[in-house]
């Protein structure tokens, strides 16, 4: 049902133009929403500074308005079960071809474009996302340096510290001391001048803050096989940059590994691992068995909250399956959660996710398909979906 609202200029709540800019936030957080999926899988984010510019359609803002009809007898009416959007009755003037037939002369629906930064972008995808399991361990909180707050005022300080109110007020309290002094003496001269001079200064004291935080790792491993084609690497990419992306606005204090296997496992740095392309075959066990060996030299499950994300097509070789399921069941023995996301998998995969799920019965294991490029979003969430 259609609300109609008087818009009053004259009064304080009646702006109308606060009420477009609010419509406008709304379809502007909507449309972004909407097209998540798409922004997120294209290979173009990858690398790119937070300023990156990115187009989103907007529907345009239309107010409710009456319109003269055609003064033909007849009434529009339902049953009571219809749905948003269908049409009720008929205009007698569309019959006779003239309808949804030809080019038509309705007006269209305005649609226009909107830019955004890749930074606005990734605050909405925060709303909705959350390291699972954090701060579950016994050891796994630090503290670190949260910001400075002030803390009284010293006579001694830097400029960009001056407390000017203070300052004043300590001006004030001495031209009333020497008003007072001079009353006292019999001495009723007034005061033109008074100038401030060094003994009124007055600067913030700054006290360091501190807080606890939970220390975490972030393993991303990643299939760079020959079966990776160009589209499921830059997909699997598009995964792990949002994900880095994601962990290191909201988790001041995380570190992340990188690791990208063929048949043999390397950790890389972070420039290597969304830029160098290999090939070969593919065995899953010598990266999540880097992973491992990564773990037991530097990252004490006792002290780490571990979390450990894998990226492939599911093309396994099947000699190295059941190492692949073993490496997966000791990972999940140190890690708060691992995620195995299958990419664009093929009729001739080893369908190793399918033997993971039956034979993994951890519930720190969450394995997603992702079979078109909007499906990385959901992916993402179904992995990383608060608690």
């Amino acid at each position: 049902m259609a609300i109609f609202k008087e818009h009053n200029n004259s009064s304080i709540g009646g702006d109308r133009a606060v009420e477009d800019r609010r419509r406008h936030r709304q379809l502007v957080e909507k449309s972004i929403k909407e097209n998540l999926g798409d922004i997120l899988s294209e290979e173009s984010i990858i690398g790119q500074s937070k300023d990156k510019k990115i187009k989103i359609p907007i529907r345009g803002i239309k107010e409710y308005q009456f319109i003269y009809g055609k003064n033909s007898p007849g009434v529009g009416s339902g049953e009571g079960d219809e749905k948003r959007g269908q049409v009720i009755g008929k205009d007698k003037s569309d019959e006779g071809g003239n309808g949804n037939k030809g080019a038509g002369n309705d007006e269209g629906e305005d649609i226009y474009e909107t830019e955004i930064t890749l930074e606005d972008v990734l605050g909405y995808l925060m709303e909705d996302l959350e390291l699972p399991e954090m701060d579950k361990k016994k050891f796994s909180n630090i503290v670190t340096q949260n910001g400075n707050k002030k803390a009284g005022y010293q006579k001694h300080g830097i400029n960009p510290r001056l407390a000017k109110k203070r300052t004043t007020i300590e001006k004030l309290k001495r031209q009333q001391n020497k008003k007072r002094a001079l009353n006292e003496d019999g001495i009723n001269e007034e005061i033109e001048r008074f100038p401030f001079n060094n003994d009124d200064l007055r600067y913030y004291r700054i006290k360091k803050t501190y807080k606890r935080e939970s220390n975490a790792v972030i393993f991303c491993v990643m299939d760079v096989s020959g079966s990776m084609d160009s589209t499921k690497k830059y997909l699997a990419r598009s995964f792990f940059f949002i994900l880095s992306q994601f962990v290191s606005t909201k988790y001041s204090n995380v570190e992340t590994v990188f690791i990208a296997h063929s048949t043999v496992a390397k950790e890389v740095n972070e420039f290597e691992f969304f830029h160098k392309v290999e090939s070969g075959g593919t065995y899953i066990s010598s990266g999540l068995n880097m992973a491992l060996n990564i773990i037991d030299k530097r990252y004490n499950p006792e002290y780490w909250n571990i979390y450990t994300f894998y990226v492939s097509d599911g093309d396994n070789w099947s000699e190295d399956n059941e190492r692949t399921v073993t490496a997966v069941k000791k990972l999940c023995e140190q890690c708060n959660m691992l995620g195995y996301a299958e990419i664009m998998s093929g009729y001739y995969t080893t369908n190793i996710k399918d033997r993971l799920m039956r034979e993994v019965e951890s519930k720190k294991f969450i394995a997603v398909s992702i079979k078109r490029k909007n499906e990385l979003w959901s992916a993402l969430k179904e992995m990383l979906k608060k608690e």
